[in-house]
C-alpha cells in the first residue's frame, strides 16, 4: 500500500505487438475477469513462422524495447521508441463498449454504452463520479497496441505463389475486419519474409502491390525481407522498418489526441448509460470531464514525445483538478478524496518528467516543492492534518519518486565523474533569488530526505495509543469512527496494521529506512562526499542495531572504522560512538580480531571513559572462545594510538666503524586506572647497516634503571644477533650478511601515564643515512597476539626531546633527530695508471693497466666494479694478475649508454702490496669520449662489517688519427671505344700496359673511362705514427667493373723508415697519394650514370717507445675513411684535353764561315702537343665546332676552325702543336712551381680554344685530363711551358720518364 499502482507513473511509450512468429513467452494483457469475458479475440489462421530469419528479426525488434531507456531527449541516435510485446497467433483486446450489468431494468429508450474505463459505465470502478484511475493508463500502455506487426512467409515457388498470396490476403483482411469490429484504431503492418531468392524484381513488385491493394494497406506498412541476408543487413532493414512504424504510431496517438480535444470542445458533460439511483450519488461534473480530457490530451502528447504540449495539458488538468469547482467540493471522508489526491500526484509526477526531459532542472525542483506545499495546505485545511504517520509516509514516497525520476533521466551533469552535488539554475531564472532547496540535487539528497520522513513516520506510529491500534473487531464502533477521522491513511495501512498491538508483524520501518539510507550513501560515495556518507553509515548502523542485524552492522561499519580521516580531523565523538557500536556487533558475531583492535584504541584517554568498564586488554575476549588464537596486526594510521613514541640519535653524524647513542621513548596516554600493559617485545626498524633493534621483556633484567615521577630510564646493552647470518668467507666479502639485528632485554611493563626511556649504543657500519623508520609493539597473552606498528614522526608529544636523566631533558635542535649521517671511512686503497695517455685512437685495441695499492695497515678483502659511461659504449673485459684465467677474465654487460662490470673478486691484498688490473676494450670505430669509473669496495680483515669504498674516475678520449680530402680528375682512356655498328661485338683491344690496368684483361664490352684520384690525408694524432700502407677499396654497381692502381709515392711524402717498417708521419703533417682508376660498363646498351663508392684504407701502428721494456712490436691497425660518392658515365658530351712535350722539326741553317760557340747559340723551345678529345656517350648524332684563336704567346699548327661530326657512342680527337714564343706573361727569371712541386723557371700559356655544340649553340667546357694543365679562374685551360733546357738526350729521357 506504500507504493503507487503499477504503471501509473511509467513513461508513456507506444505499444508494438508482433504477431505470427513463435516465441518463448507470449503476450498476456492480464485483463480483469469481468473484462476478459467481453474481450475481443484477434486471431490469425496461418501457422506461426519458425525460421531462423524470422527469429533473428524478432529478436532484434525485442532487443530494441525502449522501456528501460533513459527518460531524456539526448538519445538522438534512436529515432523511435517502442514497448515491444510478442504474441504467436492470437491476443485479446478489451471491449470497446461495456455491457449492462445484470439486474438493471431495461429502459424504454435504447441505452448508450460506454467504455468500461469510463465513469459513465456501471461496471467501471469510477461510476458515477470518479475522475481517472490506473486502468485507463494501462489501457494504452499494455492492453491496446498502437501498431500490430504481422509476419508472413512469402513463397517464391511459382506453382505455390498464387495460393500463398491468397492466404496472406485472406488472413490480413480477417485481422483488419476484427480490428475494425473492436472499435480501436490500431494500425496494421505486414512483414513478408521470402523463403528463397525471387526470380525477378518486377514479379515481386507486382505481387507486393497486389497484396497491398487487396488488403488496403498503407504503403508504409508493407515490408519485404529478402532471404539469406547478413546480420548487419537484417539489422539495417529492421531499423528502417521500426523508424517507419514509429511515424505510423505517432499518427495513431495524434488522432486520439485530436478526438479528445474535440470532445472537450463540446463543453458539456455526457450522460451515463444508467443514471445513478443509490443514495445521493451524482454524475461527474463538467469540470471533472475537462480534467479527464486535458489529462488524456497530455498523455497522448507524451506518447508522441511532444513534452512541451504534454506539460501544458498536464498543468491545465492540475489546476482544474485542485480548483474550487472540483477538489474543494469533494468531502474528505469520501473515497473520491483519495482518488483526487492520487490523480494530482500522477499529474505532478508527469509534469516533473516533462521538465527534466526539457532540461528545466530548477523548475522541476520548484515544481516538486510547490506540489508538496499545495497538498499539505489541502490536507491541513480539509483533511486529517500533517501530524500523523500517513502524511510522513506520503512525504517519504514523494521524495523517493523524485529520486527515481532523476535516476531515470540519467542527467549527464549528475554523472559521478563530475562530482556535482547540485545543478545550476536555468538562464531564465538566473536573476531570481533561489533557495538552496529550489536547486536540483543528486538522488542521494532525496533518498536521505525520504529516510528522515520514514523515521518521523515510525516515531509517529509508535506514539499512537493502544486504543487506536486495536483492530476494528475489538473496538467500539464509536472509537472506530473517531479513529477514521484522526489518521490519514492515504496509500498506507490502517493504525492497527501500521503498528499492531499484538505480536503480528506490522510495517517494517527499519527495512524501509535502511534501504533509503543505503541508496543515499551510495550516491554520496560516488561524489566523494565522504563525511556525509560516514554520517549515513552511522545512521544505518543504528537502524541495523535496532533490527539486531549484527553481521550487517559489522560489514557496514568496518571500512568506516578503519578510515582515519575523521579521527585526524578531530571527530573523536563519532569515532567513539562508532567503536562502541562496532564492538557490540563484533562481540555477537564472534569477530575476536576486531574486538581486540577496538579495545586497544579505546584505551586512549582521548575518548570518554565509560564507567564500569575494565579497560584491560587481556580481558577483551571474556565470554568468547575463538579458535585458533587470533593474531591481530595493526598498521600505523589504522586507529588512534594511546602511546606516543620517538627515537633520537645523540649525534648528528658519525663515521663508519664507530658507534653512537640512541634513545627510544614510549609514553602511555591510557586512561587512569586502566590495567598495566606488559609488552612482550619492542622492535625498532632502522634504515642502514643495522636493520632492526629487538628488545625482549625481562621483569628482572640487569639493566641500569633510574626513576623519577612517571619517567623510567633504562640503559640497555645491545648484542649482535647475527647467529643466523652467514659469516664472510675469506676472499668472498659479498657472501657476508651486512644487515645486522641488535638484541637487548629490559622491563617492558607500561603503566598508565608512564614514560619509558631506553638508552642504547648503536654501531655504525655502512656510510650513508641511518634513520629510525618505525616501531612495532608486541603483546602476547593466552588468548591472543597483538602487533601494533607506529611510524616515527614529529606529531608525537615526545619528539625532539633528549633525556639527559630521568629528571632532566633537553630539546634537540636538529631537523631530523631520528636520523644520523654516517660518513664513510677514509679509504687508503690507491688506484693508479702510470701509462695513461691523453688520447687513444680509433680502430686500435685499447689496453688499460691499473695498479691497486693497499696502504692499509692490514690486509684488505676487495672486489672491483667498473663502469664505462658514454654513447655506444662497448663491452670490455678485465684481467687480474695472479688469478686463474677462469676467475680473472670477466666481461661487462652493456645496458643503454653504460657498460658495467660488477663484483669482480680481487681476493686479499696484503698491506703495502699492489695488484694489477688490465681492462681490454675492442677497437672503436668513431671518435668518442667515455667516463671510466673504477670502484674498489673492500673490508679489512679485522672489521668485515664496515665497508670501505675507493673511487677513481678517468676520462677516455678516443679520436680519429687521420682525416683526408679527395679529388677525382678525369683522364683519357687509351683504348678506342666500341662501335654501335660492329654487330659481331666489340673488337679485341690490345695494349702494352702492365696487368693491373691492361685493357686486354677487361672482358666487359661497354664504355670505358679513366680517372685519377688524388687523396691528401693528414695526421691529427698527438704523437708520431708509422704508416705501413695506403690503398683504396672500390664499390660500384654490378654492371660496372672498376680497377685501381696506386702510383708511386707522390712528391712531398715522408721518407720510408730506415728499419723498413713503413713511413713515420709526424703530427699535423699532410701526405698525398694518387690512384689510377679504370671503369668499364658491362654492355654497350647500358649508358645510364653510375656511382662509385671509394674507401681509403690506411694501415698504421704506433711507434715503439724506446723507454718501454716490452720488445713486442705495436699491432698494426687499419683505419678506413669513407670518400664522398663520385658519379661516372654521364650522358652529356664532354671535351677532354691532354698535353705532351717534344722538339720541333729541324730546319736548315746556313753555316757561318766563322763558327759561333754553342753556348751563344739560341736555345730551341720545346714543342707543346695539345690533344682535344670529344666524347659523345648519348644516342644522338652530334655536331661540334672547334675554333682556336691566334695568340702572341705561342704559334700553333692545326685547324683554326673546323667541324666534327660524332656518331652515337663515339669519340674523336683533334691535335694542335703549340710553340711558345717567349715568356712574356712571366719573366724567365721568376721562380715558379711546376705540377710536381719543384721550383723552376717556367711559364703558363692560355690557348683560346672554343668548342661549341652547333645544335644547341652551347659552349662546352674543356676539361684538363693530364698533368701540366690547369683551369684558371675564368674556366680557361692553362698549359705549362717547361723551362728552356739544352739538348741533352739523357736529360730528355729522364724528363720524359718523369712525365710518364
Amino acid at each position: 500500500m506504500d507504493e503507487y499502482p503499477t504503471g501509473s507513473l511509467d513513461q508513456n511509450i507506444p505499444l508494438l505487438l508482433t504477431l505470427g512468429t513463435s516465441a518463448r513467452s507470449t503476450y498476456d494483457p492480464k485483463l480483469s475477469p469481468a473484462l476478459k469475458d467481453q474481450a475481443i479475440l484477434i486471431r490469425s489462421e496461418l501457422p506461426a513462422l519458425d525460421t531462423v530469419q524470422a527469429h533473428a528479426l524478432l529478436s532484434y525488434v525485442e532487443n530494441r524495447d525502449a522501456s528501460f531507456l533513459p527518460a531524456n531527449g539526448r538519445d538522438g541516435a534512436r529515432r523511435y521508441r517502442f514497448r515491444v510485446k510478442t504474441a504467436e497467433r492470437s491476443f485479446l483486446l478489451p471491449p470497446r463498449r461495456a455491457r449492462l450489468p445484470d439486474g438493471i431494468e431495461a429502459s424504454p429508450l435504447p441505452a448508450v454504452l460506454h467504455s468500461p474505463y469510463s465513469p459513465l459505465s456501471p461496471v467501471s470502478p469510477l461510476y458515477p463520479d470518479g475522475l481517472m484511475d490506473t486502468q485507463w493508463i494501462l489501457k494504452h500502455q499494455d492492453f491496446i497496441p498502437s501498431v500490430l506487426l504481422c509476419f508472413y512467409d512469402l513463397v517464391s515457388e511459382p506453382s505455390l505463389a498464387t495460393l500463398c498470396d491468397n492466404k496472406i490476403k485472406t488472413d490480413v483482411n480477417n485481422l483488419r475486419g476484427l480490428l475494425s469490429q473492436s472499435g480501436y484504431r490500431t494500425r496494421l503492418a505486414v512483414v513478408l519474409l521470402s523463403d528463397q531468392a525471387l526470380p525477378s524484381v518486377d514479379g515481386v513488385q507486382e505481387r507486393l502491390e497486389n497484396i497491398r491493394r487487396v488488403c488496403g494497406l498503407d504503403p508504409k506498412a508493407l515490408f519485404l525481407v529478402p532471404p539469406n541476408e547478413s546480420q548487419e543487413e537484417l539489422e539495417r532493414m529492421a531499423e528502417n522498418m521500426l523508424t517507419t512504424l514509429y511515424g505510423v504510431a505517432v499518427e495513431y496517438f495524434r488522432d486520439l489526441g485530436r478526438h479528445s480535444r474535440k470532445k472537450r470542445g463540446r463543453n458539456m458533460a455526457p450522460q451515463p448509460t444508467v443514471p445513478p439511483t443509490s443514495g445521493t450519488s451524482q454524475t461527474l461534473s463538467l469540470a471533472g470531464w475537462n480534467v479527464r480530457y486535458d489529462f488524456k490530451s497530455a498523455m497522448f502528447a507524451e506518447y508522441r514525445l511532444e513534452m512541451d504540449n504534454a506539460l501544458r495539458s498536464f498543468e491545465q488538468a492540475y489546476e482544474n483538478l485542485l480548483g474550487v469547482e472540483l477538489f474543494e467540493t469533494i468531502p474528505s471522508w469520501s473515497p473520491r478524496w483519495n482518488d483526487a489526491r492520487f490523480l494530482a500526484d500522477v499529474i505532478a509526477v508527469r509534469c516533473l518528467r516533462c521538465l527534466l526531459w526539457n532540461g528545466q532542472h530548477s523548475a522541476a525542483a520548484r515544481r516538486w516543492q510547490a506540489h508538496r506545499d499545495r497538498v499539505a495546505e489541502f490536507v491541513d485545511r480539509r483533511g486529517r492534518g500533517t501530524n500523523n504517520y500517513g502524511w510522513e509516509a506520503w512525504e517519504a514516497r514523494w521524495a523517493t519518486v523524485m529520486a527515481n525520476l532523476i535516476e531515470k533521466a540519467e542527467i549527464s551533469d549528475f554523472a559521478p565523474s563530475t562530482l556535482r552535488i547540485y545543478l545550476q539554475p536555468e538562464k531564465n531564472v538566473m536573476g531570481e533569488r533561489l533557495q538552496p532547496w529550489e536547486l536540483l540535487h543528486h538522488p542521494g539528497y532525496w533518498y536521505h530526505l525520504a529516510a528522515k520522513h520514514l523515521c518521523a513516520r515510525r516515531d509517529l506510529a509508535h506514539a499512537m495509543s493502544e486504543d487506536d491500534r486495536m483492530p476494528p473487531s475489538f473496538s467500539p464502533a464509536s472509537h472506530v469512527a473517531s479513529t477514521a477521522f484522526t489518521y490519514d491513511t492515504y496509500m498506507c495501512p490502517q493504525p492497527h496494521e501500521e503498528y499492531p498491538i499484538n505480536s503480528v508483524q506490522g510495517v517494517d520501518h527499519s527495512h524501509k529506512i535502511i534501504e533509503c539510507l543505503m541508496r543515499a550513501r551510495s550516491e554520496f560515495l560516488k561524489r566523494q562526499q565522504l563525511r556525509f556518507a560516514a554520517e549515513l553509515s552511522l545512521e544505518c548502523a543504528r537502524e541495523l542495531t535496532l533490527a539486531k542485524s549484527w553481521r550487517n552492522v559489522v560489514e557496514l561499519l568496518r571500512s568506516l572504522w578503519q578510515d582515519l580521516s575523521f579521527r585526524a580531523e578531530g571527530w573523536l565523538t563519532i569515532a567513539e560512538d562508532l567503536s562502541w557500536a562496532l564492538r557490540s556487533a563484533a562481540t555477537v558475531v564472534g569477530d575476536a580480531s576486531l574486538v581486540i583492535a577496538i579495545d586497544w584504541e579505546l584505551l586512549s584517554r582521548s575518548f570518554t571513559r565509560r564507567t564500569n568498564w575494565h579497560y584491560d586488554i587481556t580481558r577483551s575476549l571474556e565470554g568468547m572462545a575463538p579458535q585458533p588464537r587470533p593474531k591481530v596486526c595493526i598498521k600505523d594510521g589504522q586507529l588512534l594510538p594511546f602511546v606516543a613514541t620517538s627515537f633520537s640519535f645523540g649525534d648528528e653524524e658519525g663515521k663508519a666503524g664507530q658507534s653512537t647513542l640512541g634513545q627510544l621513548v614510549i609514553k602511555s596516554n591510557a586512561h587512569q586506572g586502566s590495567a598495566p600493559i606488559t609488552l612482550s617485545n619492542i622492535e625498532v626498524k632502522l634504515g642502514g647497516s643495522v636493520s632492526r633493534i629487538v628488545l625482549k621483556h625481562e621483569a628482572a633484567s640487569k639493566t641500569t634503571q633510574h626513576k623519577h615521577g612517571a619517567v623510567k630510564l633504562s640503559a640497555v646493552p645491545l648484542l649482535d644477533g647475527a647467529e643466523g647470518a652467514e659469516k664472510a668467507e675469506p676472499g668472498h666479502p659479498d657472501k657476508a650478511d651486512r644487515k645486522v639485528t641488535l638484541h637487548g632485554a629490559a622491563d617492558l611493563t607500561l603503566l598508565p601515564g608512564q614514560t619509558l626511556v631506553f638508552v642504547m649504543e648503536i654501531p655504525l657500519r655502512e656510510p650513508g643515512e641511518t634513520r629510525a623508520v618505525s616501531l612495532t609493539l608486541g603483546v602476547e597473552s593466552d588468548a591472543f597476539e597483538l602487533e601494533h606498528s607506529l611510524n616515527f614522526g614529529e606529531g608525537s608529544g615526545v619528539a625532539n626531546i633528549w633525556y639527559i636523566s630521568a629528571s632532566a631533558t633537553k630539546r634537540i635542535a636538529r631537523a631530523s633527530p631520528n636520523s644520523v649521517r654516517v660518513l664513510p671511512r677514509p679509504p687508503k686503497m690507491k688506484i693508479k695508471n702510470p701509462s695513461w695517455r691523453e688520447q687513444y685512437y680509433t680502430d686500435e685495441p685499447i689496453e688499460l693497466e691499473f695498479d691497486l695499492i693497499n696502504e692499509e695497515v692490514v690486509e684488505a678483502i676487495a672486489k672491483l666494479d667498473v663502469d664505462l659511461f658514454g654513447e655506444d659504449t662497448p663491452a670490455f673485459s678485465a684481467e687480474i694478475d695472479g688469478h686463474d684465467v677462469d676467475e680473472s677474465s670477466s666481461t661487462s654487460i652493456v645496458e643503454n649508454d653504460e657498460s658495467r662490470l660488477q663484483g669482480v673478486s680481487l681476493g686479499s691484498i696484503e698491506s703495502s702490496h699492489s695488484l694489477t688490473v688490465r681492462l681490454r676494450l675492442p677497437p672503436i670505430q668513431r671518435s668518442s669520449r667515455y667516463d671510466l669509473t673504477l670502484r674498489v669496495a673492500y673490508h679489512l680483515s679485522t672489521d668485515i662489517g664496515t665497508p670501505i669504498m675507493q673511487t677513481a674516475v678517468f676520462q677516455l678520449n678516443i679520436v680519429n688519427p687521420f682525416e683526408a680530402n679527395y679529388e677525382l680528375l678525369p683522364r683519357v682512356h687509351p683504348d678506342p671505344w666500341p662501335s654501335l655498328f660492329d654487330y659481331e661485338g666489340v673488337a679485341d683491344v690490345s695494349g702494352d700496359n702492365d696487368g693491373a690496368v691492361a685493357s686486354s684483361h677487361l672482358t666487359h664490352k661497354g664504355l670505358s673511362q679513366a680517372w685519377y684520384l688524388i687523396t691528401r690525408y693528414a695526421s691529427f694524432a698527438s704523437e708520431d705514427l708509422r704508416v705501413m700502407d695506403v690503398d683504396i677499396r672500390l664499390q660500384t654497381a654490378r654492371t660496372v667493373r672498376c680497377f685501381a692502381s696506386k702510383r708511386d709515392t707522390a712528391p712531398g711524402s715522408p721518407p720510408e723508415d730506415a728499419g723498413g717498417g713503413g713511413r713515420v708521419m709526424l703530427p699535423n703533417t699532410i701526405v698525398e697519394a694518387g690512384f689510377d682508376i679504370i671503369a668499364q660498363k658491362s654492355t654497350l646498351d647500358d649508358r645510364s650514370p653510375a656511382t662509385l663508392d671509394v674507401s681509403l684504407v690506411i694501415k698504421w701502428s704506433r711507434c715503439p717507445n724506446p723507454s718501454s721494456a716490452s720488445r713486442n712490436s705495436p699491432p698494426i691497425n687499419t683505419t678506413i675513411l669513407l670518400v664522398p660518392r663520385f658519379s661516372l658515365f654521364g650522358t652529356e658530351p664532354r671535351v677532354l684535353a691532354t698535353v705532351s712535350y717534344g722538339l720541333p722539326t729541324p730546319v736548315a741553317v746556313k753555316v757561318s764561315p766563322s763558327p759561333v760557340p754553342p753556348s751563344l747559340l739560341p736555345r730551341q723551345p720545346q714543342l707543346i702537343i695539345l690533344h682535344v678529345v670529344i666524347e659523345n656517350a648519348s644516342n644522338h648524332f652530334l655536331t661540334f665546332g672547334l675554333a682556336m684563336e691566334p695568340s702572341e704567346d705561342f704559334a700553333f699548327s692545326g685547324p683554326k676552325q673546323t667541324t666534327l661530326h660524332l656518331l652515337p657512342v663515339s669519340r674523336r680527337s683533334v691535335t694542335y702543336r703549340l710553340l711558345p714564343l717567349g715568356n712574356k706573361a712571366l719573366p724567365p727569371s721568376t721562380p715558379t712551381t711546376n705540377v710536381f712541386g719543384g721550383a723552376v723557371l717556367s711559364n703558363w700559356i692560355k690557348p683560346s680554344l672554343v668548342v661549341r655544340d652547333k645544335y644547341f649553340q652551347k659552349v662546352l667546357r674543356v676539361i684538363p685530363a693530364a698533368d701540366g694543365m690547369k683551369l684558371d679562374k675564368d674556366g680557361g685551360v692553362l698549359l705549362w711551358v717547361p723551362p728552356d733546357v739544352e739538348e741533352d738526350p739523357e736529360e730528355e729521357d729522364e724528363s720524359s720518364s718523369e712525365e710518364e
